[in-house]
């Protein structure tokens, strides 16, 4: 019945399933305002849940993290082209990497370029697809792109530079650059070329990407080991570290705990989903049918696309290597934080998926129940909590009890904030942990980076609660409101220098 309705009522349910996360997260942050007068005893144990749960996120981050390292460390120093040479056919495998590039300056995409250069996989396993967008200048545009070819042309099998010029129907943006790119790359590796697609792969990258040296041995490894591997992603740790010494402490702090979370989230492949950068077989592409050209969001767009597409049978196993990434920098540390500020907004913008996501989820049939519960649980619980966080854990109890004291005269209200702050307390024995895989994963401090400030940036973290606030809450609180309003964003190249 619930099929039949929604497929009836398509439009207005994909319309109800975009208000959603605004409609949920508005509540949530305003319920213990209105209600520490209605029902304040609920307001109370509300708090005190969620700050448990709040607990036991950070135990399991802190957790799967120091876990995530062992397993990074072992794989950087592990023989991968030793065991690689075992398969027969290893030299048959071909990676395509496409690289999006709109006005980023010559020196970030020529460092992404060399770590490709610089795999112990033999360049001639690797094609270099340069996705630039025609909307730029044309001169600039090609003057980077015959540089970078004279300089790595002969390092791969091949370097294409393709030209994107949108489409009607088409959104500005990674995706439909990254669909453009990858059918260009089929015509000319496949139908012209007559490569074999079932040794085929096509790695989402960004501009300012650096690989470790190892990336390609390991992921060519675990593609040939997998007897599932056209129903598989590939993912590594991003770390936005490549520029992290030149950020303001302020969002020094945010990027830092972002590189520490997604570190955290490879061990859990139940919950695991690809983005930033990953890699999935040629031919897994081609059957889900590229990336969606009218969307922003494109990483957990393409998993959903594909788990979707192959009833549920899609995984996502984690290279255990890191991929270092730029963090927001502009010319001024105002422009930094604006940037910073409308960057973590397009990232919590993937909050626009929400509408097709559960709609799927309610009518795709010949999923596992389980399984495709855990995935869509995963893509709300980091996107329809993100603005919540915050309120609930850093003003919590306190702000209800200031505005209703009678409340707080009361056993609860008195004993409510003291739990609430112990619990909070103890909590930050785990930033103990994040910080100190920050300093083995973060690079040597530069020389004109004083000594004397590099010892203090540990105590940057009393920030952030200021910081998670202007950077992470608010943006997302302003993505859940315009997608609620129907205001849409467009995509904007945020800047780096």
């Amino acid at each position: 019945m619930l099929k039949k309705f929604l497929i009836k009522h398509e439009k207005k349910a994909l319309r109800f399933f975009e208000i959603l996360p605004g409609l949920i997260s508005w509540n949530l942050i305003l319920f213990p305002y209105w209600g520490i007068f209605v029902i304040p005893n609920i307001v109370a144990y509300f708090i005190l849940i969620f700050n448990a749960y709040w607990f036991y996120q950070a135990f399991g981050i802190a957790f799967t993290s120091v876990l995530s390292h062992m397993r990074i460390q072992a794989s950087m120093h592990y023989d991968w082209m030793g065991d690689l040479k075992k398969f027969p056919d290893w030299q048959k495998v071909h990676h395509v990497v496409i690289i999006p590039t709109y006005k980023e300056p010559l020196y970030i995409l020529k460092r992404t370029v060399a770590s490709l250069a610089a795999q112990e996989l033999p360049g001639k396993q690797i094609t270099v697809v340069l996705a630039t967008e025609f909307k730029e200048d044309k001169k600039e545009r090609e003057k980077k792109a015959r540089a970078l070819q004279k300089k790595y042309g002969d390092k791969f099998a091949n370097f294409i530079i393709t030209v994107h010029k949108l489409a009607p129907g088409e959104a500005v943006g990674k995706s439909s650059n990254e669909r453009y790119a990858a059918l260009e790359a089929k015509r000319i590796l496949i139908t012209e070329g007559k490569m074999n697609i079932n040794y085929m792969t096509v790695t989402s990258c960004d501009a300012d990407h650096v690989f470790h040296p190892k990336h390609y041995s390991s992921l060519t490894f675990k593609f040939l080991d997998n007897p599932d591997r056209y129903r598989y992603f590939w993912q590594p740790a991003v770390l936005l570290y490549n520029n992290i010494w030149k950020l303001p402490a302020i969002t020094r702090v945010p990027n830092t705990l972002a590189s520490i979370f997604i570190l955290s989230m490879l061990p859990r492949r139940d919950r695991l989903i690809n983005q930033q950068n990953y890699t999935l077989s040629f031919k897994l592409l081609d059957k889900t049918g590229y990336w969606d050209p009218d969307r922003i969001p494109e990483d957990w767009g393409i998993f959903f696309k594909a788990f979707f597409a192959n009833k549920g049978k899609i995984e996502v196993e984690p290279i255990y290597l890191p991929l270092y990434a730029d963090a927001m920098q502009s010319t001024s540390h105002w422009r930094t934080l604006k940037g910073q500020y409308s960057q973590v907004k397009r990232w919590a913008w993937g909050v626009s998926d929400s509408s097709w996501i559960i709609y799927n989820y309610l009518i795709t049939p010949g999923i596992s129940f389980w399984d495709k519960t855990t995935r869509v649980s995963t893509f709300i619980h980091g996107h329809f909590l993100w603005p919540v966080h915050w309120f609930v854990i850093t003003i919590g109890i306190s702000l209800p009890i200031i505005i209703n004291p009678a409340f707080g005269r009361t056993t609860l209200g008195y004993l409510t904030p003291k739990i609430s702050s112990l619990i909070l307390t103890i909590a930050l024995v785990f930033l103990v942990v994040m910080l100190i895989l920050d300093y083995i994963y973060k690079p040597k401090r530069p020389k004109d980076f004083p000594l004397w400030r590099a010892l203090l940036v540990p105590l940057e973290f009393v920030l952030m609660p200021v910081a998670t606030f202007f950077f992470t809450t608010l943006p997302g609180l302003d993505a859940h409101t315009r997608l609620m309003l129907g205001k849409y964003i467009e995509y904007k190249v945020t800047e780096k220098v």
